[in-house]
């Protein structure tokens, strides 16, 4: 069957994805430098599937969920699916509870709440990490687990994230699923949906939970890399035709659960990074799509020294004013639109000679603004 785990004679495993009458395409989770022509190989009968337990936290794991932190082995009495269905209407509840990132801009002007999925989208260099790291660290003491799920990162990244979290006390409710730019494309593939089944677990267990996939464009890059050698047919930019599947069926598992299950929740800060800050390309149009608002960072901003580099005329959150708490939307209620208009009159006033004194006033007034919501990192102030 499709999704099927098979093991070779070398104890290397792979996974089914192409099912043909006279041929099976498998991809495999390591790199079978030990299989060639006429290895022996069976099927096992089984879904891809990992150990999960309260033991996971505070460790760094691979997309198999093996340890690779140095700290010995985990022990786990349960196991779930990586691939699982999607919580039903019916199950859910609308987002109503705020999730507390730190960062002034992003929780007066663009919150978020449990159980959304909010994108964070901008070229490279721009701070998505850094305001992914920043959320974690804003859930101390708030009952939040946090999975952080490195795709593709250099080593030397992922090593500075986790000792950031070790360094600030993180890392006690947070697992981090890593795999390196050099790991085969399926592990990379499959990275993501080994820390979707982690925070599902969590999650049933009536606990609120935080999902940060660092980023998706590599897994869809290892998805075209695997598809064009398993010969599907390539699409626009050469990705498969399925590649939206890919993410929305990772995606749509972040849900708040209703009374009745308990109201847990998993909230989803997917990354995803732009070329020149193009965000009309094929993969970040899909998660922008897919996803319940943006979060955009600005490579002009953040050259400009303003951290966060967040653009807020074109970030959005579609949850809105339901997740922030009654004092937090009388204050920044007006916020948002206020910076939107300072940043187009700021535009047209470099090419006017003279401004009135209503513009004059909401230029100063934009400019104290945009002052007040910038934060080092790590600098929490909204807790």
């Amino acid at each position: 069957m499709s999704g099927e785990l098979v093991e070779f004679a070398e104890e290397t495993r792979g996974i089914a994805l192409n099912l043909e009458s006279k041929n099976v395409g498998i991809v495999l989770m390591g790199d079978g430098l030990m299989i060639q022509e006429g290895s022996f190989v069976k099927a096992t009968g089984r879904i891809a599937q990992i150990p999960v337990s309260e033991a996971y936290l505070g460790r760094v794991i691979n997309a198999l969920a093996k340890p690779i932190d140095g700290r010995g082995e985990i022990v786990a009495s349960e196991s779930r699916l990586i691939e699982s269905p999607a919580p039903g209407i019916i199950s859910r509840r609308s987002v109503y509870e705020p999730l507390q990132t730190g960062l002034i801009a992003i929780d007066s002007m663009i919150p978020i709440g449990r159980g959304q999925r909010e994108l964070i989208i901008g070229d490279r260099q721009t701070g998505k990490t850094a305001v992914a790291t920043d959320t974690i660290l804003n859930q101390k003491g708030q009952d939040v687990i946090c999975v952080y799920v490195a795709i593709g990162q250099r080593a030397s990244s992922v090593a500075q994230v986790v000792t950031t979290f070790h360094e600030e006390g993180a890392m006690e409710y947070t697992i981090v699923v890593a795999e390196m730019a050099d790991s085969p494309a399926t592990l990379q593939y499959l990275a993501p949906y080994t820390g979707e089944a982690l925070a599902e677990y969590f999650m049933y267990r009536e606990r609120h939970t935080l999902i940060i996939y660092d980023d998706l464009s590599k897994q869809a890059q290892a998805y075209r890399q695997m598809s064009l050698l398993l010969r599907r047919p390539p699409g626009r930019e050469a990705y498969p035709g399925d590649v939206f599947y890919l993410h929305s069926r990772l995606l749509e598992r972040a849900a708040k659960f209703n009374s009745l299950l308990g109201e847990g929740s998993m909230t989803a800060l997917p990354i995803v990074e732009t070329q020149s800050g193009d965000v009309s390309a094929y993969i970040p149009t899909n998660v922008i799509s897919i996803t319940d608002g943006q979060i955009f960072l600005s490579a002009d901003l953040f050259n400009a020294g303003i951290r966060p580099a967040i653009n807020v005329g074109i970030s959005v959150s579609r949850v809105g004013s339901a997740a922030q708490i009654k004092a937090m939307k009388q204050v920044a209620g007006k916020s948002k639109l206020e910076l939107a208009q300072f940043a187009e009159l700021q535009a047209f006033a470099q090419f006017a000679s003279a401004l009135d004194k209503t513009s004059q006033n909401q230029l100063a007034r934009g400019r104290r603004l945009r002052e007040l919501l910038k934060q080092s990192l790590s600098q929490w102030k909204s807790r």
